[in-house]
């Protein structure tokens, strides 16, 4: 048996309520029992039915909806358990908000425009964790822009985007030990491992 669709569903709805008024109204009318006070109820009833009824597009929301399935991911840990967050972006939700708040006043956020704009630094960072932590089909661009809710167009777009904005700091974040230290890690090494 197929899904009905909402208009379906309303109309069945109130064409059994408008029914239920009918045989009410009938059984008042065989006690000759009053029931004046309900005709303006079954007035509305029935005008609600035949707009229901005329109308092609009931109850549909906008031609397209927002998918905010990365913000979910985010902030609630009830759409992504802390485990599922970590095996998707290999970081906790806490370092990822340090990584975001690194890039987030970056130049390349500021053209982003529309309902993303208030947070497109997030999802840009998102993008790329999710990219970097996949291998195989699920490096898919396809499959990046689905669990993120954009095009898979724009996935290549936002990974790059979001390395330009963390190679700005690579200065604070990356750190190549000195001569010393050098010497001191490959003096460990050799003990250790005997190399």
């Amino acid at each position: 048996m197929h899904r009905l669709s909402k208009r379906a569903i309303s109309i069945r709805e109130c064409e059994s309520l408008a029914e239920h008024q009918d045989r009410k109204a009938f059984i008042h009318l065989c006690f000759d029992d009053e029931d004046s006070s309900e005709d303006e109820i079954d007035d509305c009833i029935l005008a609600e039915l035949a707009l229901l009824k005329a109308s092609r597009y009931c109850l549909q929301g906008p031609f397209s909806q927002w998918d905010s399935n990365w913000e979910r991911m985010m902030e609630n840990g009830i759409y992504m358990s802390n485990d599922e967050f970590l095996s998707n972006f290999h970081m906790d939700r806490s370092c990822v908000m340090q990584l975001n708040s690194l890039v987030k006043n970056d130049e390349i956020f500021w053209k982003v425009s529309g309902k993303v704009g208030r947070r497109a630094s997030m999802l840009h960072v998102m993008v790329l964790l999710k990219f970097l932590g996949s291998y195989g089909n699920a490096a898919a661009m396809q499959k990046i822009g689905h669990m993120m809710g954009i095009l898979k167009g724009l996935v290549n777009d936002y990974v790059m985007q979001a390395f330009d904005a963390i190679l700005k700091h690579r200065e604070q974040v990356i750190k190549w030990p000195s001569i010393e230290e050098q010497r001191n890690i490959s003096g460990r090494t050799r003990k250790v491992h005997g190399l």
